[in-house]
């Protein structure tokens, strides 16, 4: 095919040799995955490409004491907390190719987390593609006659601390691996200027010393607004857990009361409950979790969040009339490093075509019929996203459709165990430790060493 290699089409010239040039936003769990997928292909892809915004690897991982903005003006994008340890064992934390460290405990401090990212760059060679300190400012589609599906990408990035600097590159595909934890989602709660007390999001909490014997409403149970509370206990804060789930039935820290959600706040200050019962706290902070955001995406892309879902997205990858784009790891209540590894497994096999993509009817007519299911099985639109115990039949889908490995029979497994654990006792799960013991079986032990029994699961 010698028209290939003329010299005006711009994409031969700058892959050489027609490698496809892949652009990866994020250098956290998700990019970095991506990028060793990537690299293991080389036969396919040019080296990726990875633009990260901080001067760190490993993204939501990297504590941060401080908390607003750095000295340059750029936000803090961190929300890890000091004492945070992992909620999931380390055994299927995992990258399915990379384990941790099998002398490291099952829950882990997130120090090792940013440690284990760190050997994973070493052991993947990732170091030399990321360019550090590097905004990306646009991504804008182009019509490509050579491109792959007749699409290239431009990228317009600039150096974080030297706006004027601007540079703009030509991709085959890009991966937006830029997270989801970054940007406080506060509900609207009428007459909420009026609080008088500290108004805070998890986001800026780093550790429980400085509210010791305050009273604090912690809105939202989910696992952040759960940790937190029990890490204000520990200080002998009085904390009420207001959210909307079904009340816990596991005991509770001492001095942690439930109630439901906080409705208005009073001209007095007062916060008001569902239940009409009040309270007047010292700190009032919201574990309501964070909006997702893309500001450098074109808008013709037509890529839209809206009530905390993004859409239209084929297998929540994809936009249809834009296939060689891909977001990985939006969905939320996961496994996030294997759930990462299985979309980029899957975004690989749509670019070296084992598996071909539908037509971009077809995609949307899937995405719709998807969207009507899960709305038919009583599931709000901001709850789309959240796969939870879905999250296995969805990482076997895309397995099966790009004809790669799927993930060990025990990995959903010991997930889900370990989510029966916590729920029937969130004070000491932490202190279990797992042990795989094959490719479908595992056990469980106590501090003390003793087997415990495994939770009947109902069947995923």
């Amino acid at each position: 095919m010698h028209h290939s290699l003329r010299t005006t089409d711009l994409r031969f010239k700058m892959s050489g040799l027609g490698k496809l040039r892949v652009a990866v936003i994020g250098a956290g769990a998700a990019g970095l995955c991506a990028a060793r997928n990537l690299l293991a292909r080389q036969d396919i892809f040019a080296p990726p490409v990875i633009f990260e915004i901080t001067k760190n690897i490993g993204g939501t991982w990297v504590y941060e004491e401080r908390v607003g903005h750095y000295d340059n003006g750029l936000p803090i994008h961190s929300s890890m907390y000091r004492d945070l340890r992992t909620n999931i064992p380390k055994e299927v934390m995992s990258f399915p190719d990379f384990p941790f460290a099998k002398h490291l405990p099952s829950f882990v401090h997130h120090t090792e987390v940013r440690k284990y990212l760190e050997q994973y760059c070493d052991h993947f060679n990732l170091w030399d593609h990321i360019q550090f300190g590097t905004t990306v400012d646009a991504v804008k589609p182009v019509k490509e006659q050579s491109g792959w599906k007749g699409l290239a990408w431009d990228v317009t990035t600039s150096d974080g601390i030297e706006r004027s600097k601007s540079i703009k590159e030509r991709f085959d595909a890009v991966m937006v691996c830029n997270g989801h934890f970054y940007d406080p989602y506060i509900p609207t709660i009428p007459g909420l200027e009026k609080f008088k007390g500290m108004l805070m999001h998890s986001h800026d909490y780093r550790n429980a010393e400085p509210f010791a014997g305050k009273s604090v409403v912690v809105l939202g149970a989910g696992l952040s607004g759960l940790d937190i509370a029990m890490e204000l206990s520990d200080v002998n804060a009085k904390v009420i857990l207001s959210h909307g789930q079904r009340p816990l039935t596991c005991p509770l820290p001492t001095g942690v009361e439930q109630a439901p959600p906080v409705v208005k706040v009073l001209e007095d200050g007062t916060l008001e409950f569902q239940d009409g019962k009040q309270a007047t706290p010292d700190v009032f902070l919201f574990c309501t979790g964070y909006n997702f955001t893309f500001p450098f995406l074109d808008e013709n892309v037509g890529v839209k969040v809206k009530d905390h879902l993004v859409f239209p997205l084929y297998k929540f990858l994809i936009p249809p009339s834009y296939p060689s784009l891909f977001i990985v790891g939006i969905c939320r209540a996961i496994c996030p490093f294997p759930h990462f590894h299985v979309q980029s497994k899957f975004v690989i096999s749509v670019l070296d075509g084992s598996f071909t993509l539908p037509s971009r009817e077809e995609m949307e007519k899937d995405i719709e019929l998807d969207t009507a299911a899960r709305r038919a099985r009583g599931i709000a639109t901001r709850h789309i996203l959240k796969l939870d115990s879905e999250q296995w039949a969805y990482n076997d889908h895309l397995a099966q459709l790009g004809g790669f490995q799927p993930l060990p029979r025990y990995w959903s497994n010991l997930y889900e165990s370990n989510k029966v654990f916590r729920a029937r006792d969130m004070l000491n799960y932490k202190t279990h430790n797992y042990t795989v013991l094959d490719e479908t079986d595992w056990m469980v032990q106590n501090l003390q060493g003793q087997q415990l029994p495994k939770p009947q699961l109902k069947q995923i």
